[in-house]
């Protein structure tokens, strides 16, 4: 197969793409499970039964297991990824984390992003400094947690090369998948 058939995916936002006001969509929900909550709060030894007791949550105002607040924020940052952090030199900070409303399993989790500063940074000239302000909001549009989040991005130029490996296609190969030379 040549080299020149394939057409470039999506790589992700760099430093120079970032305008402040912009405001990104996250394109993938998900709905939270009742085994991302007992794994994550098992993971992490979050020891509050609120999260793994079903019969102790029954009987608080909730009438349920919450899901594990630090899961949200992981599950809402890693939903942000595609649009804001894919070519991420490291991440500087969460702030102004709040939990409005409560997660509950069975919730399917969106997300949106507005970029809120950029700016060079004055010890590495490959990387630029992004923060914004991502939204987490479930299947009724009630927002479940706001946070801040600060970046690194490389700069287009400096990203580093994914060190990608191309099929190789012996006989065997086109052989395999129906493909007559």
């Amino acid at each position: 197969m040549s080299e020149s058939n394939y057409k470039s995916g999506w790589e992700g936002r760099f430093f120079e793409d970032f305008e402040v006001g912009d405001r990104y969509r996250h394109p993938l929900g998900r709905t939270v499970l009742p085994v991302d909550n007992s794994w994550f709060t098992l993971l992490t030894q979050n020891t509050a039964a609120i999260h793994f007791d079903a019969h102790l949550a029954a009987r608080t105002e909730f009438g349920k297991p919450l899901v594990d607040s630090t899961f949200t924020l992981a599950l809402v940052t890693g939903q942000s990824v595609t649009d804001i952090s894919q070519n991420v030199f490291a991440n500087l900070g969460w702030d102004k984390v709040r939990l409005p409303n409560p997660v509950f399993e069975g919730d399917t989790i969106y997300s949106e992003s507005e970029v809120l500063s950029k700016r060079d940074s004055s010890s590495r000239p490959e990387v630029g400094i992004v923060t914004v302000r991502t939204v987490g909001y479930n299947q009724d549009g009630a927002i479940v947690i706001t946070f801040e989040r600060t970046i690194l991005v490389y700069r287009k130029a400096h990203s580093p090369a994914v060190g990608r490996k191309d099929p190789v296609w012996d006989e065997r190969s086109l052989k395999a998948a129906g493909i007559h030379n």
